[in-house]
């Protein structure tokens, strides 16, 4: 039995609990040390409505017993309770053991000792509530003084999260990452109806330089003026095909969607079936599949600067990469952990696993996935500017919406936050109430023209749901403007 120490420190209780899982038997463990701060600011109309301030610390144990998997997590670091729940965790996978078909097995890693910060100019937590507090007030002034702005919102989201990782392997690996995430939005109310138009600077892990204040009050005017003018303005009188023009705040939904879940390899295989799980992407798929046009790529990246998802290793030990999902169109790789890259034939994991909090089980997570740009004198690269005056027929649609989604990720539907009808090459005024719908493949087959490097725009979401009980991740959709020829759009209800 392995003696707990009297009064270690933090640091003290990784070596403690490696050293418990290998005297009791397992083939594999580790041990993930966390501390989390979230501060959440969030303005309604003319009125801070929520404030909170919250920091959660704990730790997780994962062993692989004979083949089985068994995690316990506990908020209270102490020597006693590392032995308590690393007990716990070998217990609960030899449970897990009497039930399991096939024993679970995992690629190799290499162990590392590392350590690893966001870089960041201003620490978010430096900055006063009261400076906080004073720009969501202002931008929801601003919104509301406009006329017919009956409505408004202005949040800021900023995290902290520290976590020190060990392994039976050898690693010792501790990385900070800082997360900072602006927005608002307002409604007009005109004419029987009530329409909202949104802007936020993308959720990206990054310092408080991000929270420009001069930006975010500077497109108030904008916002107001297109929220009035969605109000007034028609909707399509029928379901019908035309060309759409996806601004990067759109299409980043749908790359989310139709491309970063359908090739998680944990849902490939069934393993994780909740929120539209499953695939139709599945393995004698690969190297086969054209997925989307020939000129058309797709590129999971955990170095991206800024990124979402940006790490210098995933909650496996496992180091950053970049690698093709889609390369010339066809569906060459997935997102995988060490349990799914084994089952693969992969020799390695390409650090695809994350979980949540220090209670979480790592799961196989979307990672930066984006769009490449059209390259530079290529047959379908095109500016925004170039693309709407090629198109005779055409919305533009920019900012997220509504959607919808199959359990296979075959056939979906999206809405936008704003449309706008192009006409011979001009646009000619707003549309509100946009769908358009397609099969996933179809879509990705019929993009015409892609934006180049200049119109690269890092878009992301912060709260992307998967798993029983459910986790939230996030990650950064970088992409281009795309044209996609002969969709099929329609009126939302």
């Amino acid at each position: 039995m392995v003696q707990a120490p009297p009064h270690p420190n933090v640091l003290e209780l990784a070596p403690l609990a490696i050293e418990a899982i290998q005297k009791a038997g397992c083939e594999y463990g580790d041990i993930r040390l966390c501390r989390y701060r979230s501060q959440r600011l969030f303005a309604r109309d003319r009125s801070l409505a929520t404030l909170a301030d919250n920091i959660n610390s704990g730790f997780g144990v994962r062993v692989l017993f004979q083949g089985a998997w068994g995690f316990a997590a506990s908020p209270h670091k102490t020597p006693e309770e590392i032995l308590r729940i690393v007990n716990l965790a070998v217990e609960t996978a030899k449970g897990s053991r009497l039930t399991q078909q096939n024993p679970v097995r995992l690629a190799p890693v290499e162990a590392y000792r590392d350590t690893y910060v966001t870089p960041i100019e201003i620490d978010p937590f430096t900055i006063s509530l009261e400076d906080k507090a004073d720009l969501l007030l202002s931008i929801s002034n601003r919104l509301l003084n406009k006329p017919n702005i009956k409505k408004s919102y202005a949040f800021l989201t900023l995290t902290k999260e520290e976590k020190l990782f060990a392994s039976t392997e050898g690693s010792r690996i501790q990385q900070t990452f800082y997360r900072c995430h602006p927005g608002y939005g307002c409604t007009a109310i005109a004419n029987g109806d009530a329409q909202s138009r949104n802007y936020e600077r993308p959720p990206l892990n990054i310092g408080y330089e991000h929270i420009d204040r001069e930006d975010l009050l500077g497109n108030c005017d904008r916002v107001a003026a297109e929220a009035l003018e969605k109000v007034n303005a028609p909707e399509l009188s029928e379901t019908h095909r035309t060309n759409l023009i996806l601004k990067p705040t759109n299409l980043m939904l749908t790359i989310h969607e139709s491309v970063g879940h359908a090739t998680e390899l944990d849902r490939v295989y069934g393993y994780e079936a909740n929120f539209a799980g499953t695939s139709f992407a599945t393995p004698e798929n690969l190297d086969r599949l054209q997925y989307a046009a020939p000129w058309v790529n797709f590129v999971a990246d955990r170095v991206q600067p800024g990124g979402r998802s940006t790490v210098a290793y995933d909650d496996e030990g496992v180091k950053a990469q970049k690698w093709y999902v889609i390369k010339d169109g066809i569906l060459v790789d997935y997102l995988r952990d060490r349990e799914t890259s084994y089952r693969l034939g992969r020799t390695g994991s390409n650090g695809s696993a994350f979980a949540d909090s220090w209670s979480s089980v790592p799961m196989v997570r979307i990672p930066n996935l984006g769009l490449e740009p059209g390259k530079e004198g290529g047959s379908h690269t095109a500016s925004l500017e170039e693309t709407i005056a090629d198109t005779e027929d055409g919305i533009l649609i920019d900012g997220i919406g509504s959607f919808s989604i199959d359990q296979q990720r075959r056939n979906f539907q999206f809405g936008g936050d704003a449309f706008w009808k192009i006409e011979k090459g001009k646009i000619v005024g707003m549309l509100k109430n946009v769908t358009y719908h397609a099969m996933t493949t179809d879509f990705w087959n019929r993009i015409d023209a892609i934006g180049g490097e200049s119109e690269w725009m890092q878009c992301g979401v912060d709260n992307c749901g998967k798993g029983e009980p459910m986790q939230i991740a996030q990650m950064t959709h970088a992409c281009v403007p795309v044209r996609v020829r002969d969709i099929e759009v329609g009126r939302s209800s």
